[in-house]
């Protein structure tokens, strides 16, 4: 049960991350909001490294290039994707795209690990997928016809294929390495390849970019909540429980961007929003806790 708290946990605080990155995407740039928010979610994690830092430097040594691949997917790379797609998409589409995420997982799982499809986990997944699509649609087929899509949709498709992939490959995790130590690795390397990418593009080493509160507190909630705990608390639960009901998990995401919304920015609650949360909780359900023989 701890594992499924920090799996809802993690899509809660994701969900505030695309609002917020949506809401300061024109007053920074999303290789710049990237490497800030991942530079000081490294300071914070700086005491523990150096306080256990000959065993990180050996497990790194270790294990480097798939430890490498993770702070590349993980770390520099979904991030990055989805705050470049939040410039030019909407929420709405950014949200739709990232409902797609478990598919990725679960057609790259059986691609990858050759990992097997139950009829209802299928089931599940599709009845998630309908309560996503109705809760997007606001309960209306008309709204699909009015849908615009633009560039950003395109970084936001690579930044799910993107995330999927990580997810899986955390089968691959060092089982030696518990949660922080992996964090703590996967951070620095993220931020090496980060700081790389933020040079050659021009940016230099400023915080001239926090030009008002609303930037400010929007990348304090970035470092803390869709970073720090979010990825601890994925990182744990995935490789407990595997990435197929890990992902599963996503689809909460837009019920989440929904009360936040409302919440934060006034939006209203209206009856769709409920019928959509009612088929995403039924279809998570079906797929965490029934169990049939492999087709």
């Amino acid at each position: 049960m701890k594992y499924y708290i920090f799996l809802v946990l993690a899509a809660l605080f994701w969900s505030g991350n695309f609002i917020f990155g949506r809401l300061i995407s024109s007053s920074v740039e999303p290789l710049q909001l990237s490497f800030f928010r991942w530079f000081f979610v490294f300071i914070l994690l700086l005491p523990y490294m150096l306080i256990h830092k000959q065993r990180l430097i050996n497990s790194l040594k270790k294990d480097f290039r798939i430890l490498f691949l993770f702070g590349a997917l993980g770390v520099a790379g979904f991030n990055t994707l989805l705050y470049y797609g939040l410039q030019t998409t909407t929420a709405t589409n950014a949200l739709l795209i990232n409902s797609s995420t478990p598919i990725f997982i679960i057609v790259l799982s059986a691609i990858i690990l050759k990992v097997k499809i139950t009829k209802i986990q299928s089931l599940g997944v599709l009845l998630s997928s309908i309560g996503v699509l109705y809760l997007i649609l606001k309960g209306s087929l008309v709204t699909l016809l009015t849908l615009e899509f633009t560039q950003g949709d395109l970084w936001i498709i690579l930044a799910c294929l993107d995330w999927a992939l990580y997810c899986i490959l955390l089968k691959f995790k060092p089982k030696d390495l518990n949660a922080f130590d992996f964090l703590s690795i996967t951070t620095f390397i993220g931020i090496v390849i980060l700081y790389m990418l933020f040079r050659l593009q021009g940016f230099s080493f400023e915080f001239s970019f926090v030009s008002s509160d609303e930037v400010l507190y929007s990348l304090m909630y970035m470092v803390i909540f869709p970073s720090l705990l979010s990825f601890y608390f994925w990182n744990e639960s995935t490789v407990a429980i595997g990435a197929n009901k890990a992902g599963q998990f996503t689809h909460l995401m837009p019920i989440f961007g929904a009360i936040l919304a409302f919440l934060l920015l006034g939006e209203r609650l209206e009856f769709y929003h409920f019928i959509g949360i009612t088929f995403i909780a039924i279809g998570i359900y079906i797929s965490m806790f029934y169990k049939r023989k492999v087709v």
